[in-house]
């Protein structure tokens, strides 16, 4: 994550650095480096604070299995649809976009950067959020075998 995106998360929920430390469960020293850009934004950080805005937004949308038209077979394999949270599926480890899931956090996201689902947890009006660049979906139709 960005240090900008960072900042403008922290913001748009209305909290001061001290007060995003206590949420993160890290110091205020840390929130302030993440900002700074003089540290990385540690996955549990990066995670926390995406829960925390999409749970600001709440804005209604289908579940990513319906967005995505993924097939069964592959909805079967995939947590998000077994715990029903489709649109918390770019949080959840293990998801089955693009037919795998991917081992780690920075993998998901590179992933999870061009999709629609999340890219929804965004408010119109953040300057440093993830874009798409058209129609594009991680659960693309499976190819006709012949």
């Amino acid at each position: 994550m960005d240090k900008r995106l960072f900042a403008e998360i922290r913001r748009y929920l209305g909290k001061t650095q001290a007060e995003m430390a206590h949420l993160l469960g890290t110091s205020l020293k840390a929130v302030q480096s993440f900002e700074q850009g003089w540290r990385r934004i540690p996955p549990h950080a990066e995670r926390q604070a995406l829960f925390f805005l999409s749970r600001k937004t709440r804005k209604e949308a289908k579940p990513c299995w319906e967005l995505m038209n993924c097939p069964e077979e592959r909805k079967v394999k995939c947590p998000a649809w077994e715990f029903q949270t489709g649109e918390l599926c770019w949080f959840i480890n293990g998801t089955m976009c693009q037919g795998t899931a991917k081992k780690t956090w920075r993998e998901k996201m590179e992933r999870c950067l061009n999709c629609g689902v999340f890219c929804s947890i965004f408010p119109d009006s953040f300057q440093f959020a993830p874009r798409l660049q058209g129609p594009q979906s991680p659960c693309p139709e499976p190819q006709a075998q012949g």
